[in-house]
């Protein structure tokens, strides 16, 4: 079985680079399919309050026969819950539904610029870094002004950025932006969520050439570029296949080849971090 490499965090600690993501996953099905996900191989999960399936993700992690120290578990701050106090009780709730004491990754789930807590909240997560419950902390679809803001009210660089990225928009000006404040980019919806991408004759051919599946040949892609990656599937086989990307080889004109297919924002799939404002 092969084995997800680690990416290093600017606090020092690992991340498995390839994940499994559970959006859109209810909770009563959560348990089973987190199940097939760690008989495959993955060790790194990643949930959100606001997917409502923690308490599944938790019965899994009790089941798995796993130790603690070999899973990686990431959920998110959902935006209803933004602010100092707010945070803090939200995390807790998080934890009782996970059966965690300590996590290992917590996220700002969206930016929600009309709101404005984002900085406070962002002290917040840094308080319970502090206080240990959270080893590690990020955020998710922020934009490079609103990291830089962070970063210079507070001192502390979020550890990862979690953002829709996929061959169709393919993020390479966040990314950079990234790579100069050292945090990690994580890709969501990094198959394109069913909307034609893996149809892509450009990567059927990649796919043909490689011995692979266009699905994989993406994933490959995206682990190429140094980023963490969470595919979700529910379907045994795909959830398999998807940890078969770990094996595919891609070449630099392959890389070339599946970068010039960004579209910039008409590839866009979901919400823009910069205008979306989710209750």
């Amino acid at each position: 079985m092969s084995t997800s490499p680690n990416l290093t965090f600017n606090d020092g600690r690992i991340i498995p680079q390839l994940g499994y993501g559970v959006w859109q996953v209810d909770d009563a099905t959560a348990e089973d399919v987190v199940g097939r996900a760690f008989k495959a191989g993955y060790r790194h999960i990643d949930t959100a309050k606001i997917y409502g399936n923690e308490d599944g993700v938790g019965r899994a992690i009790a089941s798995s026969g796993l130790g603690y120290d070999e899973l990686f578990i990431t959920t998110k701050l959902w935006n209803a819950d933004q602010g100092y106090e707010s945070t803090l009780e939200a995390f807790e709730g998080s934890m009782q539904r996970l059966g965690l004491e300590t996590l290992d990754l917590y996220l700002i789930h969206w930016l929600q610029p009309k709101q404005g807590k984002y900085v406070d909240t962002w002290k917040a997560l840094i308080e319970l870094q502090k206080r240990g419950r959270v080893r590690s902390i990020g955020v998710s679809n922020f934009t490079v002004e609103a990291l830089q803001e962070i970063i210079d009210e507070t001192g502390v660089v979020p550890a990862i950025n979690q953002v829709e990225t996929h061959p169709y928009l393919n993020q390479a000006e966040l990314r950079a932006f990234e790579t100069e404040k050292g945090i990690l980019h994580e890709s969501w919806s990094p198959l394109g969520s069913g909307k034609g991408l893996l149809d892509d004759p450009v990567l059927a051919g990649i796919a043909e050439k490689r011995n692979a599946t266009p699905a994989q040949v993406v994933l490959a892609w995206h682990l190429a570029l140094g980023s963490v990656v969470i595919p979700k599937s529910v379907t045994e086989s795909r959830i398999i296949e998807n940890w078969g990307a770990l094996d595919v080889t891609l070449t630099d004109d392959d890389i070339e080849a599946i970068n010039a297919l960004d579209k910039g924002e008409v590839g866009r799939i979901g919400a823009n971090p910069a205008t979306a404002d989710f209750a």
